[in-house]
């Protein structure tokens, strides 16, 4: 895997080629082109939000050594802040099971969510980032580990009072598990404009990425290793244990955020450019493509 590439001016990464849909029955065909652009700034990088803002605390890199096949990695971590919470004082209490998973979830989201927690030779790191934006172990209320890789969930120690979603396990503290519902039809409501969804591929069946709508820039993806960095289109198959389902992973978020913020590298953006064919009649552009069509395809 390449060294990451700075963060700085021009555009660059994946390039969409133009597919064509209908967003509408009767409605002329659009066409969707996508490009990405790295998003400026160093971690930690906030992203403001109505309800959540949304905290790049530890930016993750991928770096070949110079000799053998040796890379020296770690992953990404997010933290998600409701907005609530910074308004709030005094203790959080643990999330309870009696609603179910569901219920649980909701819970948990009031207080801080991390995504990931990167390998734990990021231990003191992940703590500084932490306690950078006012925040202890002991106020993060749930733990999101995208996939079970070390350089992603190696630091769930350091928050034995938080909920933990790691992959597709759900618990809460003291090792109480809980079924739940989530699938790629079906993702885990957090709260209003917070989802985990479920996105296959890179450590095979059971990863997921958190959706967070409603920031200053729009609908940000914590997205794991389905992107393992901006412009990786030609190297992340080799890192993916199901890389059909991973593919269609990487559609169904970059039809959806409009910033992603992969697991080995910087955030970037994903810029829409919509064409409308001339015609005599008119269709609603702004529904979502209806069930069974398919979102544009990756150019390569």
């Amino acid at each position: 895997m390449p060294p990451e590439e700075p963060v700085g001016g021009g555009v660059r990464g994946l390039k969409l080629a133009p597919f064509p849909f209908s967003p509408a029955r009767g409605s002329p065909a659009m066409s969707n082109l996508v490009r990405t652009e790295p998003l400026r700034g160093a971690p930690p990088l906030l992203v403001p939000g109505d309800l959540y803002s949304v905290v790049v605390l530890l930016r993750g890199y991928a770096e070949p050594e110079e000799v053998g096949d040796a890379v020296r990695a770690d992953g990404s971590v997010t933290l998600v802040l409701p907005q609530a919470w910074g308004q709030a004082s005094g203790h959080r209490e643990s999330p309870a099971a009696a609603g179910g998973a569901e219920t649980a979830l909701e819970e948990a989201a009031r207080g801080p969510i991390l995504v990931d927690t990167g390998g734990p030779w990021a231990r003191e790191a992940l703590l500084g980032a932490l306690a950078g934006q006012g925040v202890g172990p002991g106020d993060v209320t749930l733990v999101v580990g995208t996939h079970g890789h070390s350089d992603h969930i190696g630091n769930l120690g350091l928050f034995p009072g938080a909920a933990l979603l790691v992959s597709h396990d759900f618990c809460l503290p003291r090792g109480r598990y809980l079924p739940h519902g989530l699938n790629e039809k079906r993702p885990l409501r957090l709260g209003p404009g917070l989802e985990v969804w479920a996105t296959p591929g890179h450590g095979g069946q059971r990863d997921v990425s958190v959706v967070v709508t409603g920031t200053a820039l729009g609908t940000v993806v914590v997205a794991g290793d389905v992107f393992e960095r901006d412009g990786d289109e030609d190297s992340w198959q080799a890192l993916s244990e199901d890389p059909v389902a991973q593919e269609r992973s990487r559609k169904r978020v970059l039809g959806t955020a409009d910033v992603v913020v992969p697991g080995h590298g910087a955030p970037f953006r994903v810029v829409r450019e919509t064409s409308q064919p001339e015609t005599k009649s008119c269709g609603n552009s702004s529904q979502e493509p209806e069930g069974g069509e398919e979102e544009p395809a990756l150019h390569r």
